[in-house]
Parts: structure tokens; sequence; C-alpha cells
């Protein structure tokens, strides 16, 4: 991945230039402690208004501006908070509805500066500066009074023991970052070492030194000078370049703006689907662990209580040996009929025959119903288990961030997914001999399909004793080979894809059910046929 460089600032600005300069800041949002979004209302080249979302990343790791795109803006997985935070509110206070007078780089920064004019409490015009500081993990947002120099606040505070140069707090002087030792290539005329391009010479990052290696020091004084510019992006997207020929097998873009839009989005969405998965990944896995070793404590359980059945035994030989035994005995030798042999039961010598004959029988009476219970939470758990695994099964295979956003929404409280926005992706869809066919990767498309989609005389496809999709297909009189086309469907979207071989059930949809309050795309079956795949 390409860092943001100051040449590509120096790109963006000369582009953007026009737009911003005369436009209002109509609106200031901050989802994030780290991600700014300000609606700017200005003229495009035609002179018609427009308006756009000049979207602010100051992450270590993604740090950039540009304008969003509406797709972007969904890859971002942007969401509004509804309190907003302090500095968000002192942006509001001071910045909405002012009008950008200028926009400035200062040489060789990667600082974009945007000069406002306003109106303080007692209506006089104030010139303010919204400074967007774009450095990697020093990357910060600043507000400061340009005719006094003086911070109004900033995102991020910087206190003499994380900056002995630069301290950044409201009411102290703005001043910029310290120079670095480098050379302008505009006013050099010696010799290159290609090897120090970046270390020795301002505008060149280490990426851009690396796509300008041998090239001639007149071509790089164009390239500082943003002669011929005609932005790319590579087609894995690991670069990006200002100049489509130092970058080969590359997608043109439209314009800078558009390059590091589509860029940037392309990463921040591969990161937080990344991010998601693994968190869901650990919450479906703490619930799938402690689900486990909850049923096996119950099993265990359950054979401790198997053994009850004793205790009926004994207080029936006790009841039946009332005539030669004697009350208050430590024990009683009786013959057991059921198993054809004498055995020795211990007595509650405080006890009378009936009393210790009694007590046995609530034993029984209570174990009984420890066991019925028991196995009614088994099976409970044992459902939960194979619906964790299901959903477990749904994120491993989830395409993209609209998948794992579904699966999220299903995972929530009861309470919050009344109140949490569905989102829905439609199941796979494919054309099988003209025969349409539907898969679902998730839990939520796997109910839609059984509940919305399918018809009675349509046949369902499932994995046997293993979490998978549902399939669907909708054909009137499929042959031996299309429904085993389905069956092979069903075994690749499941957990037991890489088994040499297993079963797939297949029924019509009429023979389907799905039981009052079952967990989400769970059904039960009859008249099933099974494949071997």
């Amino acid at each position: 991945m390409i860092t943001f460089d100051s040449l590509t600032l120096k790109a963006f600005i000369e582009e953007s230039r026009e737009f911003l300069t005369g436009s209002r800041i109509q609106r200031i949002q901050q989802p994030t402690r780290r991600d700014f979004i300000l609606t700017i209302r200005g003229f495009d080249k035609g002179g018609k208004a427009e308006t756009r979302k000049l979207y602010i990343n100051i992450n270590p790791q993604y740090h950039h501006v540009c304008f969003m795109n509406k797709n972007n803006e969904e890859k971002r997985l942007i969401e509004i908070p509804v309190k907003p935070p302090m500095f968000c509110m002192l942006l509001r206070k001071y910045l909405e509805n002012s009008k950008i007078c200028k926009i400035n780089q200062p040489p060789y920064e990667r600082i974009l500066e945007l000069y406002v004019e306003t109106f303080n409490e007692l209506s006089e015009k104030i010139h303010l500066c919204l400074a967007v500081e774009l450095m990697g993990k020093h990357s910060n947002v600043v507000l400061y009074n340009d005719d006094t120099n003086v911070i109004i606040g900033c995102a991020h505070n910087v206190g003499a023991e994380k900056s002995r140069e630069r301290e950044m707090a409201g009411t102290l002087p703005y001043v910029y970052p310290p120079k670095q030792k480098k050379m302008d290539i505009l006013d050099y005329n010696g010799e290159i070492d290609y090897s120090r391009l970046n270390t020795d010479f301002y505008w060149f990052s280490k990426s851009f030194a690396n796509q300008v290696q041998g090239i001639g020091i007149e071509k790089l004084r164009d390239y500082v000078c943003l002669k011929g510019i005609s932005p790319v992006i590579s087609k894995d997207y690991s670069k990006y370049s200002l100049f489509a020929e130092l970058l080969n097998d590359s997608i043109r873009q439209n314009s800078v703006n558009d390059m590091l839009d589509n860029y940037y989005a392309y990463y921040i969405e591969k990161d937080k689907y990344n991010t998601l998965k693994q968190h869901l990944e650990t919450i479906v896995n703490q619930k799938l662990k402690k689900a486990c070793t909850s049923l096996g404590k119950m099993e265990k359980q359950l054979e401790k209580e198997a053994a009850s059945a004793r205790y009926r035994l004994y207080g029936d030989l006790i009841m039946a040996n009332l005539y030669n035994l004697k009350d208050f005995s430590d024990s009683a030798e009786v013959f057991d009929y059921e198993n054809n042999r004498n055995i020795r039961i211990e007595l509650e010598p405080d006890k009378t025959l009936k009393e210790n004959a009694n007590k046995f029988y609530k034993l029984y009476t209570k174990s009984k119903t420890s066991s019925a219970k028991l196995n009614e939470l088994s099976d409970e758990l044992r459902n939960e288990i194979a619906y964790l695994r299901q959903v477990h099964y749904s994120i491993s295979i989830a395409s993209d961030i609209k998948d794992l956003l579904e699966i999220k929404s299903e995972l929530l409280p009861p309470e919050k997914k009344q109140t949490q926005k569905q989102t829905f992706n439609l199941p796979l869809e494919l054309l099988i001999e003209d025969c349409k066919v539907w898969v679902g990767r998730n839990n939520r498309q796997n109910d839609y399909i059984v509940s919305k989609l399918s018809k009675d005389e349509d046949y369902w496809f499932h994995i046997k004793d293993s979490a998978g999709s549902h399939v669907l297909l909708r054909c009137n009189d499929p042959s031996d080979k299309l429904i085993y086309e389905c069956a092979k469907l069903a075994k690749e979207y499941s957990s037991a894809k890489l088994s040499t071989k297993a079963g797939v059930i297949y029924t019509k949809r009429k023979y389907l059910k799905k039981p009052p309050k079952a967990n989400l795309g769970y059904v039960t079956y009859k008249n099933e046929k099974e494949i071997i795949v």
C-alpha cells in the first residue's frame, strides 16, 4: 500500500482549487475521532452549483483527503454518531456556513490549509484556517485564528511529553513542522543518487522514488511540476501513480480525486471486512465454547441421574419387606427380585422403614424431574451449537462486508434488532440447464429462500449433519443430472466442502416446516432422499 505524499496532495489541491475557492461549508460531521466529513457547496467548471463531501482521514495507516462518491462512502461504512464529539461541535460553531476564501499547501508539506471567512458573536468578520495535517502517525486537524495565529482546537492535543518542538493545544500558537534538510530538484543540477532520492529531495516519497528509478532529471522536474498527469491504480490495488507511464498493468482514473477515493476506499473496506470478520468469529467461538462446555456438564449429570432408578427399586424392596425388617436399623438385607440377587440397602437409623422408603421415592421423583429438565436443556444446547456452527460457516464464506453486517445484525440481542437498520443481500442466483437455482450464504438468506422465495414444488437441498447453505431448485421435472449438480452445490457451499464424500439430502419445499421460535434458517423436513457426493 502507498502512503499519501506531498506531491499527491499538491496534485489534489491544483485539481480542486477552482471548486473549493469561494465555496461554503454547509455541514460538518465526525464519524470517528479520525474521520471528518465536510459537506461543501460550490460551483463546478461549468458554473453549475454542486455539493460534494470532503472526506478527511487522519488514521496513521490511511491518512488522506478526497471528495467521496456515494459508492465509496458505502464502502467506508460511515456511521454518524448520535452525539457528536466535542471537536466536531467546535468546528460546527466556527466553520458551518463559512466561506472558503483560499486553499494552500505550505512548501513541500503534507498540509492542506482551508482559509475561511466567518463572523464571531459580535458579527465581526474573522479569518480562520483549518489545517489538515496528513503526516502518518502525526496526522491531525487543527483550527486556528489566522489573524492571531492562536490555535482554537485540534483533533489530537500534543503535549510536551510527546513533542518537544511542536506542542498542539488550544490557546497555543500554531507553528509549522520543523523543515527537513532536503533540496528542491527544480534548483538542482548535479548528479542524482537514485538510492537516496527520497532522502535528498522534496516531493519524492519512498514509493514515488521507487517508481522513477533511472529517469532523467528533466523528466523528474516535469513530474514535480505535475506536467502530463494521468492518474492510475494498479489492477491488484497495490499501488497508484499520478503518471500512467510509471505503472504497468493499471486502471486509468478520471481524476486525481477518483484515484484517491477509489484506492483508499478499497483498503478501508478491506480492513473493516477483516476486522469485523475476526470480531464475529471471536464472538461465535466464545458462544460455541460455552455451549459445548455446558452440554458436556449436562451429559455427565445425566449419566449420574440415569442411576437414579435404583432409588425406586430400594423403596419398592423396603415396602415389600416391611414384615421381616425392623424400624430404626442401619441397613437392610433384602432379595432383589429384578436382578435375582441379595443386596444390602443403607438406611438412616433415626427413621422408620416407611420413612426410609419415602426418602428413596422422593429422591427418585426428584431425579426423574431433573433428568427431564436436563434432557430439554440438552436438546436446546444441541440446537444452539448447530446454529452457531452454521453461523461460523456463514462468516467463513462471507464474500463482502454486507454479508458480515447481515450476520452481525443476526447476532444482536432481541431488543437491539428492532432498532438496528437491517441490511440485506439477495441469495446467489445461478442458471443450470435453463433452471433457476438459489444458494443462501448465511442464515438470513437461507430464511429468505425458504420463507419468501420458494414454492411448494421447488426442490430443497442441504448437506447432511453439517453446517451449509440452503440450495433451492426451481424446475418442473428435473433430470437426475440436474439434481446431482444441485447436490454438488450443496456440498460445495458447506463445511464438508473438502470432504472426500458427503451425504446431501433433498426434498420438495412443501415438506419443509419452520418450527415456532426457531433460529433463523432452521427447518425440519420429511420425505427426504439422500445423494452421496
